[in-house]
């Protein structure tokens, strides 16, 4: 067992990756054609980066305020979305299968709201992720939690069977009540959902270091949206995660908890794939809002 009592504090996070054959997606450079094909879905290539429309929360915590109708006001944003983080629930009850956008379904699950949160468990079968086309699997990590060890093994054993038929793996670094917040702790979060094979990690963005965060995890970090703030706030938040490495974000609260969720969903792809400062697409959710509700 290494002795942690000398371990010295990292701080060389400098440079870009050594990257070999050209793909456009950190870190899977030596995956299969049917992995990369799924992780393109997920990553526009012509940017490499992706807007995902999260709406799994459900899950555990029932149907909070902006998720009553998953069919009425969730299903028109999901053609806006280069992916859609949801339950097998959701989708097959609430989803188009017309949609464009790429399946990234929540496979970990167990308690509700009202108990332990990091006490999950697999909750999803393999064959029933390919039935419904998933390009990847999400699945919490609890870095630091009451179950940490469990949550580990879970994405071990998700990111085996992932590989076996080429879905990607999406590593959420789970953040409890008690857990740090910090860019230490979610280079540590980070970097374990990395090393034990996810293709993609989930986690919240920091403005004290996030660019040490991206650049110490070899596979692409997506930035969480977190709670509701103003659109304004939120898009800031969007354009300092790529500014500092992210490879794009996932938002949830921040869309469909906006007035104008259609108008906010497309503000966060001007930051994302065009280069947008917060300001000009706060403007842009302003122009789409307005014409939204004059038609």
């Amino acid at each position: 067992m290494p002795d942690i009592d000398g371990l010295l504090e990292a701080r060389n996070f400098t440079g870009d990756q050594t990257s070999t054959g050209g793909f456009h997606v950190k870190g899977a450079n030596a995956q299969d054609w049917g992995l990369q094909n799924r992780l393109s879905r997920i990553f526009r290539p012509s940017t490499g980066r992706t807007v995902m429309l999260a709406f799994d929360h459900g899950y555990f915590v029932g149907p909070m305020a902006g998720l009553e109708r998953l069919d009425r006001d969730i299903a028109p944003l999901a053609p806006q979305a280069d992916a859609i983080m949801m339950t097998r629930g959701a989708l097959r009850t609430s989803i188009p299968s017309d949609t464009d956008a790429a399946v990234v379904l929540r496979a970990s699950g167990g308690p509700s709201i009202l108990r332990e949160l990091s006490d999950e468990h697999i909750a999803l079968d393999i064959e029933d992720a390919i039935r419904l086309n998933a390009a990847a699997l999400a699945i919490q990590v609890f870095i630091g939690g009451e179950h940490e060890s469990r949550s580990v093994a879970n994405l071990a054993r998700l990111v085996d069977v992932g590989q076996r038929y080429g879905i990607a793996v999406l590593g959420v670094t789970a953040v409890g009540k008690e857990m740090a917040r910090d860019a230490r702790y979610f280079r540590l979060a980070t970097r374990i959902c990395a090393e034990m094979g996810a293709h993609i990690v989930k986690t919240y963005y920091v403005a004290d270091g996030f660019e040490t965060v991206t650049a110490s995890c070899p596979v692409p970090i997506i930035v969480a949206g977190g709670k509701k703030v103003p659109e304004l706030e939120a898009l800031t938040l969007a354009y300092r995660s790529i500014q500092e490495g992210a490879a794009g974000v996932d938002m949830g609260r921040n869309i469909w908890q906006s007035e104008h969720p259609a108008a906010m969903l497309a503000a966060v792809r001007a930051v994302v794939h065009d280069g947008a400062k917060p300001e000009e697409a706060y403007e842009l959710y302003q122009e789409r809002a307005a014409a939204g509700a004059a038609s």
